[in-house]
């Protein structure tokens, strides 16, 4: 294969195409009931695809059109995406678990019962599934930068050709990419209202008075039958005579 000079072989720029990625932290009220906040992981993400493309620009610059697909390829982006989702269902985990044992704390929540409430590794599972969920467009995206492989790695007219469709798929997979992460953040809010509502459960929990107040009850029974067996208002049941006795002569 006949390499490609550095002038015919541009890895175009992502920045307009991931529009709202690149955006600065978002602001308190927009992170939701929980305030969890996501931003570090959403930049962790757009840098990581920034520095695939200044990878390929590299092998761009040396005329290595093959090494300038491959990193930017299906399974480095799909990578990307995987890691921020399943850290973003982490850190709601997190959080949710932290205000969980706050309110617990409130409530006096027994440990044991505490333990009900907080979030388990299936639920993490569970979260990123959810979370992940709105990236099917981004992932058929890849799959048809995926299919303009071959004809951008062939040298030649078909080369130059297949490399247009190929950094019309890159564009299309970068706009993809940020409507699964709007997506997922639109999960996240709806996660932490759904969550919110297991935290003030438990903030909510009282201890049953019931078993305490039939404790109580029995308690005071007995304790007035042997006030009045004691002083004499009452007969003295026999296994209770040695008890009164002992009393009696102590006083």
């Amino acid at each position: 294969m006949t390499p490609t000079s550095a002038e015919s072989w541009l890895i175009p720029e992502l920045g307009p195409s991931l529009g709202r990625l690149v955006d600065p932290p978002l602001g308190r009220g927009d992170r939701g009931s929980l305030d969890l906040v996501l931003d570090d992981i959403r930049l962790d993400m757009v840098t990581g695809i920034f520095e695939l493309a200044g990878a390929a620009r590299s092998f761009a610059a040396s005329g290595d059109r093959q090494g300038a697909i491959s990193s930017l390829s299906r399974v480095a982006w799909l990578g990307l995406w995987e890691r921020a989702v399943a850290a973003s269902a982490e850190r709601l985990a997190q959080v949710v678990n932290a205000r969980l044992a706050d309110a617990a704390a409130e409530a006096r929540l027994p440990p044991r019962q505490l333990d009900a409430f907080l979030l388990k590794a299936e639920d993490v599972r569970a979260i990123t599934s959810r979370l992940g969920s709105g990236g099917a467009g981004f992932v058929g995206a890849l799959d048809a930068l995926e299919q303009t492989v071959p004809g951008a790695a062939a040298s030649g007219i078909r080369g130059q050709a297949g490399q247009v469709d190929w950094e019309r798929a890159l564009a299309g997979a970068a706009r993809r990419l940020e409507a699964a992460w709007l997506a997922l953040v639109a999960i996240a809010r709806a996660e932490q209202d759904r969550w919110k509502a297991e935290i003030e459960r438990a903030r909510a929990w009282r201890r049953p008075t019931r078993a305490l107040w039939l404790i109580t009850g029995v308690v005071l029974a007995v304790v007035t039958y042997l006030g009045f067996v004691l002083g004499g208002y009452l007969p003295v049941p026999t296994l209770l005579r040695p008890l009164a006795e002992l009393w009696w002569t102590h006083l």
